[in-house]
């Protein structure tokens, strides 16, 4: 059985580039007519986290077209050929019937680590530095409900993503964000002493539990079915107060725990059912954005600066400029 490794990355590719590689479907469209026969659209993704348009060129029997598409699955591994063109300014993978193959491989065919960036720093070493984290809250009780959380789901937050995309979306991401945001919380206790560091770094750790249950790792990173319908947030208030039926906090501990949950991600036009009301919130809906933008930043210009040689690239997210050099 032929195994086969990968030899591109899509965010490498040039226009003209020939060439025959592995990729992970994200998703497919129907089966379309054109002037001389029946097309397939893919978009594909690979450990790059950018997605390339694939498109074959099939002959004019409808059924031969029909068949390949059935055999692609989402999240299916393909072995495919064509050559890289521009089309509408975004980078295209094309084949027609007399050159493209499209093939699906069986998990022994590849290495599925391939798909998925691997992590960024050691994950022990992050995972240490977490644990003391937790060792460091005063709070005997917010203290015992992280030990409990961490000693379920510890080994499963290790190497959890981030997100499916945009920032820290690699193995270990969601660690290595968590430990940005406590980071910054922590020079906002600094700053600002009057602020409730158990209930802080308490927010910053739990602040993202839901991810667990939002996103899933098959040969991508992807919402979960559950993830897509009620979203992380949602999720992680649940998860949090499944936990409390276990804890002795007190009342007002709960309900602030809960609140910095809720209202992390700073406004309502974010998709936060509520705005910080106590200092805690403000300091962990900050640390956030601070952790996920400037992450965000970095890698947009990491990805750029080799792609082009101006000193400047357009960031159609942002709708700004950002400086390369």
């Amino acid at each position: 059985m032929d195994k086969f490794k990968k030899g591109f990355l899509i965010n490498n590719l040039k226009e003209g580039n020939k060439i025959k590689d592995i990729f992970v479907v994200k998703f497919k469209k129907g089966v379309a007519a054109y002037a001389k026969g029946y097309s397939i659209t893919l978009a594909l993704t690979d450990s790059s986290g950018k997605t390339l348009e694939y498109k074959y060129w099939g002959g004019p029997d409808e059924n031969k077209v029909k068949e390949i598409y059935d055999l692609i699955k989402p999240d299916s591994v393909v072995l495919l050929n064509g050559t890289v063109s521009v089309y509408n300014g975004k980078l295209q993978l094309i084949a027609d019937s007399n050159f493209g193959i499209i093939t699906p491989l069986i998990p022994e065919q590849y290495d599925s680590s391939e798909f998925i960036m691997g992590a960024k720093k050691d994950i022990e070493l992050m995972y240490s530095t977490l644990s003391s984290k937790i060792d460091s809250i005063s709070n005997d009780s917010l203290k015992k409900l992280l030990q409990e959380i961490f000693k379920e789901v510890g080994e499963k937050f290790k190497k959890h993503p981030g997100a499916i995309q945009i920032h820290h979306n690699w193995v270990g991401g969601l660690l290595e964000h968590t430990l940005e945001v406590i980071e910054h919380c922590e020079t906002s206790i600094k700053l600002h002493p009057e602020l409730d560091r158990d209930l802080l770094i308490t927010g910053a750790i739990l602040h993202d539990i839901g991810k667990l249950e939002e996103l899933e790792v098959t040969s991508r990173i992807k919402g979960s079915q559950r993830g897509q319908l009620v979203g992380h947030l949602v999720l992680g208030i649940n998860y949090l107060c499944d936990k409390f039926k276990e804890s002795n906090l007190d009342e007002l501990t709960k309900d602030k725990l809960i609140h910095l949950l809720v209202s992390h991600h700073g406004k309502l036009d974010y998709g936060a059912p509520k705005e910080p009301m106590i200092p805690e919130a403000l300091a962990l809906y900050y640390a956030d954005e601070l952790s996920s933008k400037v992450a965000e930043m970095i890698g947009f210009v990491n990805d750029s600066k080799d792609s082009t040689e101006d000193d400047f690239m357009y960031n159609n997210k942002k709708g700004i400029n950002i400086f390369l050099k």
